[in-house]
């Protein structure tokens, strides 16, 4: 590859953008190929969001969600199949990715009792460099101070595809008309809940994965990483 790295100086990378843009995945390969600790935070909320739905709890009641945070643990463990997350010890994994969760994760994450409660976790897991991740306020509000930031972003439709395709191999029975509705109602809670809204940072980098693979967008943000003053100097040509 024509790259190397200078072990004492690793960064932190910041990947937002809205649902099925492509950022768990891509964050995922990323932190592969640079040795790095992966941090899906939409994992810990859709764990959050499972727990919720398991107690028949209102995902609109802030005070009753709050009162789970006491019994609540959530872990996110890597192992060789993959990162895995655990919900008071159970592997939630698979679950956490059904349509029920997708559905109601958008509700529950705008909480601002929720997102403070998981906000502690997601900076002590940074908190020593060498982490790639992703969310929708990593950038601005998570890791303000991240050296490399991407905001990804794809068309409502191809969002809409990914997910459907995505889903029907787990098989769920989905249709694309209802996903590409869910996806289009979730972009507009997530735009507007007052705290931490989807919004790219100042100093992110757009980049679009419409019609594009994962190993070219996954190239392009190599691309960023070597470039000069890219990432504080951790990522370097050799």
């Amino acid at each position: 590859m024509g790259r190397g790295y200078l072990q004492q100086m690793k960064c932190n990378i910041a990947i937002d953008g809205p649902a099925g843009a492509g950022k768990s995945t891509v964050a995922r390969i990323l932190a592969e190929r640079l040795g790095y600790l992966h941090v899906d935070t939409g994992a810990l909320y859709r764990a959050l969001t499972l727990l919720v739905l398991g107690k028949g709890i209102d995902p609109t009641d802030e005070s009753a969600i709050a009162q789970l945070f006491q019994d609540a643990q959530v872990d996110m463990v890597l192992e060789p199949g993959g990162v895995k997350v655990l919900l008071n010890g159970e592997d939630v994994t698979e679950a956490i990715r059904g349509p029920e969760v997708s559905e109601t994760v958008s509700v529950v994450a705008q909480h601002p009792q929720v997102r403070e409660h998981l906000l502690h976790l997601q900076r002590r897991l940074a908190a020593d460099g060498g982490v790639v991740m992703d969310g929708r306020d990593i950038g601005t509000v998570v890791l303000p101070d991240a050296q490399l930031k991407i905001f990804l972003t794809a068309s409502a439709e191809e969002r809409a595809r990914r997910r459907m395709k995505e889903l029907r191999s787990q098989g769920h029975k989905v249709t694309y008309k209802d996903i590409l509705l869910s996806i289009r109602a979730r972009d507009n809670l997530d735009a507007e809940r007052p705290v931490a809204p989807l919004r790219a940072a100042s100093d992110a980098i757009p980049l679009d994965t419409t019609g594009k693979d994962l190993d070219t967008v996954v190239e392009e943000i190599m691309g960023y990483l070597s470039s000069v003053g890219r990432c504080g100097g951790c990522f370097t040509d050799s």
